[in-house]
């Protein structure tokens, strides 16, 4: 389980941040083909086969990954700090979203909103649960609630990756529930 996890936080790097890290380039989309990444990580001293990379997509409990229909590319499915179109299309947001995050980020957000920051998106979850596990990852956690109906019907966009994180560019304070 060690390894897998190990693995999977690598291949976050390499298919997020630093593609050049095993000398790969990922297509506008954030696509690289499946052989070649295997190949790279091999010589990154990486040892996965298809199916071991297969098994780690599917059993991902977060979902980071995505192969194309017939499994001949993979990219992550959100949180790229490289600059990616994911092709995403606008939806319409549930009316409540949640956003995890730590109490030592909370007046930079009661001043300014939530910010990307250096990702494409500010990621938000459909369910409390989900942001209280992100928020932990910060800190002390706190979850912020996010009136996302009333934002789509102010003009925000939304969008939903593939791994059913909700996705848009800022989210305004007059947006935001903060109890604290």
């Amino acid at each position: 389980m060690q390894n897998e996890i190990k693995i999977s936080k690598f291949l976050s790097l390499i298919l997020r941040h630093n593609p050049n890290k095993i000398g790969i380039t990922l297509d506008e989309n954030g696509w690289v083909k499946v052989d070649i990444l295997l190949e790279n990580l091999k010589k990154a001293n990486v040892y996965l086969s298809f199916d071991e990379l297969k098994e780690l997509v599917e059993n991902n409990n977060k979902k980071r990954f995505a192969f194309d229909g017939d499994f001949k590319k993979i990219r992550a499915s959100q949180g790229h700090s490289l600059e990616i179109d994911l092709d995403y299309q606008e939806q319409k947001p549930p009316d409540i979203l949640f956003h995890g995050t730590s109490t030592e980020h909370l007046k930079l957000i009661r001043s300014q909103g939530l910010n990307k920051m250096k990702r494409h998106h500010v990621h938000l979850s459909q369910d409390e649960t989900t942001a209280l596990q992100v928020g932990k990852r910060h800190g002390t956690p706190i979850i912020l609630k996010v009136n996302s109906i009333g934002m789509f019907n102010d003009g925000f966009a939304f969008y939903l990756s593939e791994n059913n994180v909700w996705l848009t560019e800022f989210v305004p304070i007059k947006y935001l529930q903060i109890d604290d």
